[in-house]
């Protein structure tokens, strides 16, 4: 799934705004002509035809040609070969020739990772949880070839991550095997994908919500104490010292390494993961802070200056000024592509997706 860059100069897309694709060049790809568009995977992009609620999601290849009709009311990106779709209430898998590898049956489903993917079957009838009425559904995971391998039974189920996979029984997560296995008992109120070896889990601790980290023996080597984790990138992990009161982050970010230890002190006012050795820092708040990039020591190599700054891929990063539109920087902070499109994405397989709006 993407990673949303813009929410402070985008909130939707609105009727007459039109998405295309740019090399590192700046030089158009695609000129605007879609409703919207997704990165490039394994050679495609997913773009739509039409509105949100109607419009038909198909794909083209790298010279803008569609080369899958825009037919689908719900397509991602490929992943693994196969590219999760949805038509007419159902979903599943089609090939890059746009035939169906795993025709529509389920009731929701995930991408591919790792050679299984989530699918959800829905239970007939309305179940009370927790005190609300709702219609629920159990998630499993299936093989390329569409066969179940680990029965629908889970209330939340995530990717397949370093060979593990976080699930929620009885409101509390924990990890299973391929084979469907618990291999860390379901012990956690949140948990997240496993990273460089650990992953970030969450507990109430103190009378307050506390996330540590944990190893594949479900063993805490980092125990729970930070408001805000990030998963680990690159060796380091964004933590929060402070509170959370009202789902807002009152307190500062810094990083950790692997043994808990604190090497960037908390003193950013967001913090974004490392990629490409450079991560995103701001200074202030949401309505006025500014956002420049660290390095691992915490030395910062740009300045904050920029409303809003992506991570880095393939060598750029898409920034934005206050009152200006978005362009793209290097790592020195050199504006490489100027600031021109109303929204954009990152670089993927060199060519990034950007809006411009009328």
């Amino acid at each position: 799934m993407r990673k949303l860059l813009l929410m402070l100069f985008l909130t939707f897309t609105l009727v007459g705004d039109k998405w295309g694709y740019i090399d590192k060049t700046g030089e158009w790809i695609a000129k605007p002509q879609f409703d919207d568009a997704w990165d490039f995977s394994e050679g495609l992009a997913m773009v739509r035809i039409g509105g949100i609620e109607d419009g038909k999601r198909g794909y083209i290849d790298k010279t803008g040609k569609i080369v899958i009709e825009p037919q689908f009311d719900v397509a991602e990106s490929f992943s693994e070969g196969l590219a999760r779709i949805c038509k007419d209430g159902k979903c599943g898998y089609i090939e890059k020739t746009g035939k169906w590898a795993i025709k529509p049956q389920f009731d929701g489903n995930w991408a591919f990772h790792e050679g299984l993917a989530m699918v959800m079957e829905k239970i007939r009838g309305i179940e009370k949880e927790r005190g609300f009425a709702k219609n629920i559904g159990k998630w499993g995971y299936i093989d390329k070839t569409g066969k179940m391998v680990i029965e629908p039974q889970f209330a939340f189920a995530g990717h397949f991550s370093e060979g593990l996979a976080g699930v929620e029984i009885k409101y509390k997560r924990g990890y299973i095997d391929k084979t469907g296995k618990i291999v860390i008992e379901p012990q956690f109120d949140d948990a997240g994908d496993f990273s460089e070896g650990l992953a970030m889990v969450k507990i109430w601790k103190d009378g307050k919500w506390q996330w540590g980290y944990i190893d594949k023996t479900g063993k805490m080597v980092i125990e729970p104490q930070f408001a805000v984790a990030g998963s680990f990138s690159e060796g380091l992990a964004m933590v929060g010292i402070g509170c959370i009161e009202d789902l807002k982050f009152d307190g500062k970010c810094g990083y950790i390494d692997k043994t808990g230890k604190m090497v960037i002190e908390p003193q950013f006012d967001d913090a974004g993961d490392f990629s490409e050795g450079l991560a995103m820092v701001m200074i202030g708040g949401i309505e006025d802070g500014k956002r420049g990039y660290i390095d691992k020591t915490g030395k910062m190599v740009i300045e904050p200056q920029f409303r809003v700054a992506g991570d880095f891929s393939e060598g750029l990063a898409i920034v934005g000024i206050i009152g200006s539109k978005l362009g793209y920087i290097d790592k020195t902070g050199k504006r490489v592509i100027e600031l021109q499109f109303d929204g954009g994405w990152h670089f993927h397989e060199g060519m990034a997706a950007v809006l411009i709006r009328d």
